[in-house]
């Protein structure tokens, strides 16, 4: 009889992130690229100002451009000696007893230190009576009173979104340097499955879990390459695999056959291409046969084959392996935020739980989360109903009904 594989110790969860997130050691390589499609990338590099802004003091409202002194002592009559409006400024300058009519976002007349407001004002032709003192810089922007040339204000590693594309583009950057999208290659593997549309056979079903992978991929900023499905046989999977290679994946995503049982060939394929082993089994519920090795500079990412551990496993070591190698300085970030339990819950074993639960508000708005009576892990109808994952640390204790607890939400941004 043949002697069963002696199997690894189950590493705890923080330490498999951990060393899956060693393996991206650096973000990827910069490219640039036009601003308008920076949208969603990470900067390569900072990002420092071009220019002052405002590059001159600006009014800040429609009314007259004058010197404080002039309008210390009300009514004071002026004499208006020309119009400052945005793009059309003032050129000559202003002296005591004189005003210039200004508007929002005109260049201040050399002279003029104070807006006075229009409301605050009467005119008659090219006189102007002042009904209100005002005090030094009132509606003034003044030069370099967002930011002044040379500041850095976009950091490395950055997301850029609306508000920092407008901000690189007031510092006068046409283009920016991001950190290239990871390639993500996705295998699904198995004798059993089709794909969608098909009709399974005796014993086959629909493929579904490279649908859920590739669409968190993106979301999470890569690029992902769809490798089908690989029967279980090496040719197969070896031909699949030399595809991600040649196409230089960044990383491969295997669905499937990550154990050692007679049909489960994955790891072996992988490990006749060169796949250095970093770790298989995590102390986790559910994705325990979760994998990570290495072939070169392709990172691997073997994922159970059932649907829910395999979308567990991909939110919390797919995604931040993403963002690491996108850019994010703080990839490994820990994803659970307080809630308390809407149920009582056993004590857990030596495994980390990933608990699907639905999500509501109790009386103080704080979130509920109260588990599905059933855990199966290939139960896709429960994962679709639920709003987040109840975190139960390895031999944590029973816990009651209201009592605090750790989730995942599942509605929160990836990135």
């Amino acid at each position: 009889m043949a002697k069963s594989p002696t199997l690894p110790p189950m590493l705890p969860v923080d330490e498999a992130l951990k060393r899956l997130l060693a393996s991206a050691e650096k973000p990827l390589p910069p490219e640039t690229v036009a601003l308008a499609q920076a949208h969603e990338r990470r900067l390569a590099k900072d990002v420092a100002a071009r220019r002052t802004q405002p590059p001159d003091a600006l009014s800040a409202m429609d009314g007259y451009a004058v010197r404080a002194a002039d309008i210390a002592s009300v009514p004071a009559k002026l004499t208006m000696i020309g119009t400052s409006s945005a793009g059309h400024g003032f050129d000559g300058a202003i002296a005591a007893g004189q005003a210039v009519r200004i508007f929002t976002g005109a260049r201040m007349p050399e002279g003029a230190d104070t807006v006075l407001i229009q409301e605050d004002t009467e005119a008659d032709g090219a006189t102007i009576t002042a009904l209100a003192s005002e005090q030094r810089g009132r509606n003034v922007r003044q030069a370099g009173l967002d930011f002044l040339a040379g500041d850095v204000l976009l950091k490395a590693g950055r997301l850029i979104g609306p508000a920092e594309l407008a901000l690189a583009a007031a510092m006068n950057h046409a283009t920016l340097d991001v950190v290239r999208r990871p390639l993500v290659a996705i295998l699904a593997t198995g004798d059993e499955l089709v794909s969608p549309g098909q009709e399974p056979g005796p014993d086959q079903i629909v493929a579904s879990n490279n649908f859920a992978v590739a669409a968190y991929a993106r979301q999470a900023g890569a690029d992902v390459l769809d490798l089908g499905i690989a029967g279980d046989n090496f040719e197969a999977l070896e031909v699949a695999i030399r595809r991600a290679r040649d196409a230089r994946a960044d990383v491969l995503v295997t669905l499937g056959g990550a154990s050692v049982g007679d049909h489960d060939l994955v790891q072996s394929a992988l490990t006749r291409e060169g796949m250095e082993l970093g770790f298989w089994r995590i102390a986790m519920r559910p994705g325990k046969p979760f994998m990570h090795g290495r072939i070169g500079d392709m990172r691997i990412a073997g994922l159970p084959g059932n649907p829910v551990s395999a979308i567990v496993c991909c939110i919390l070591f797919v995604l931040p392996l993403i963002r690491a190698l996108s850019g994010d300085t703080n990839a490994g970030r820990d994803p659970s935020v307080p809630a308390v339990l809407g149920d009582d819950v056993p004590a857990n074993d030596m495994r980390q739980d990933y608990v699907r639960a639905r999500l509501t508000p109790d009386e103080h708005g704080l979130p509920v989360a109260t588990a599905f009576k059933r855990q199966d892990s290939s139960m896709l109808g429960v994962l679709a109903e639920a709003q987040c994952l109840i975190v139960r640390p390895a031999n944590a204790p029973a816990a009651k009904k209201g009592e605090p607890c750790r989730i995942v939400p599942l509605n929160q941004a990836i990135r």
